[in-house]
């Protein structure tokens, strides 16, 4: 089911980012009276055909829906009519050739500025930045933090959640600050200011589990070893494990959190294990034998129980902000600005070698994190949506041939030198940018499937 719900996300996604980003295309070549012949949404044995406006466009839903296309009247693409010589894409002015080019990323940019403006006036949903243990040996070790603290500013940007800090701290450290000065807030509200050192968090460490590599964990609330939930036949329904029951001991060593219990009956797959119970004021024995799973490739112990949970703590971490139209459009803008410019930094730093490669996703993680955010909710996915978006558009304002950003480096050139590029030099750099987003291509998919090993 969740492969399903993937895929289905996944393709959603896809065409509603390539929609729009032809689109803008379109519409611009409209504008500037350019004769569109074709909008594809895929590549390949069109699949749904139909014609339509003054034109008769061909709209078309192609067999694979990986990219789409805008095919618009083009002497360098075959004969012209001469009526139509005026509205051939060729024979428009620079200026009319780089706004068509241009429109495509743009409306990815504007598509994501109205799912953050959106967003932000329905309410955005987070987690307090309280702490958890602090990691030893790290950047929030040396700079004294302490669990329990809630983070409320970074430098001069005030924090709400962990997205926000998780955010901040992740640009810092791509600039590679010596010191950033944070202000917390601890359970007796009282005010610290903590300076922290990233100027030796290396490319490596930017990656998903940047805040521990920092040292900082996501505060979770304390869960007692008590059982709320016991699974039909497992190992746990069969030694005769009740709801209720408080686990004391396992094998002598005492239980004194959930999480310790885990860690008991993932170590000893197999292995018969003595718990101690309190149940219902008495203490009683009970022997088990966890279940062996197979995970990640490794052996590990499970008996088919699960945790009682205190929700009220944990809607007490929650938090959710929302904001009036007006302030919405301007935190949507910045939001997107400020996606575009980090994500250009990354690019820059894996071209310099200070961020690794790795960080590059493929389609198969795409579509994984697609599902994931669709099975949170709208508001997770049109978050999503928003960040490939921003994504799509900055990737395609690259100065690659093949891509947007080539056609708009092609035309500076032609500005700068008062004629086109001759068809030599633009031959070769098709086959240069063919080369370059193939290579690009194998290695994202590359790491998709190490990240699927490891994990």
């Amino acid at each position: 089911m969740t492969l399903i719900i993937s895929i289905i996300a996944f393709v959603f996604a896809l065409s509603l980012l390539i929609v729009f980003h032809e689109f803008g295309h379109y519409l611009v070549a409209r504008l500037c009276d350019v004769k569109v012949l074709r909008f594809s949404i895929g590549f390949g044995k069109p699949l749904i055909r139909k014609y339509w406006g003054r034109d008769q466009t061909e709209w078309v839903v192609a067999a694979f829906p990986i990219g789409g296309y805008v095919k618009m009247l083009d002497e360098h693409e075959g004969e012209v009519a001469p009526e139509d010589l005026t509205r051939s894409f060729n024979r428009k002015t620079v200026a009319h050739r780089f706004a068509i080019v241009a429109a495509g990323p743009i409306a990815n940019f504007l598509l994501a500025i109205l799912l953050y403006w959106l967003l932000f006036m329905h309410g955005v949903s987070g987690m307090k930045p309280v702490l958890g243990p602090i990691i030893p040996e790290t950047p929030a070790a040396m700079a004294a933090f302490e669990a329990g603290e809630t983070i409320v500013k970074i430098g001069d940007e005030p924090v709400s959640t962990w997205q926000d800090a998780r955010w901040i701290l992740l640009a810092r450290a791509m600039e590679r600050s010596p010191t950033l000065i944070l202000e917390t807030l601890n359970q007796d509200g009282k005010i610290t200011w903590r300076e922290m050192d990233l100027s030796k968090i290396n490319a490596d460490d930017l990656d998903a589990d940047f805040l521990k590599k920092i040292g900082l964990n996501v505060y979770q609330p304390e869960i007692k070893p008590i059982i709320a939930q016991v699974i039909s036949n497992g190992a746990g329904d069969r030694a005769g494990l009740l709801t209720n029951d408080e686990i004391l001991l396992v094998n002598g060593e005492e239980i004194t959190l959930w999480k310790d219990l885990v860690q008991q009956i993932r170590d000893n797959p197999g292995q018969p294990l003595v718990m101690e119970i309190r149940r219902s004021n008495t203490i009683v024995s009970v022997n088990i034998t966890p279940d062996i799973i197979i995970e990640n490739g490794e052996q590990i112990g499970m008996i088919g129980i699960g945790p009682k949970i205190d929700h009220s703590e944990i809607e007490n971490l929650l938090v959710e902000i929302s904001y009036p139209a007006s302030i919405a459009m301007v935190r949507a803008i910045n939001k997107t600005w400020e996606i575009s410019e980090f994500t250009l930094q990354m690019l820059w730093k894996m071209v310099t070698g200070e961020v690794s490669w790795k960080n590059v996703s493929g389609p198969i993680t795409i579509a994984d994190y697609a599902g994931k955010s669709a099975q949170m909710g709208i508001a997770s996915y049109l978050g999503f949506l928003a960040l490939i978006s921003i994504s799509l558009g900055v990737l395609n304002l690259l100065p690659i041939p093949l891509l947007d950003g080539g056609h708009l480096m092609y035309y500076v050139i032609e500005i700068i030198k008062g004629s086109p590029l001759s068809e030599k030099a633009m031959e070769i750099g098709q086959q240069l940018g063919i080369m370059l987003l193939f290579t690009l291509m194998v290695f994202a998919t590359y790491n998709d499937i190490n990240r699927l090993i490891s994990s």
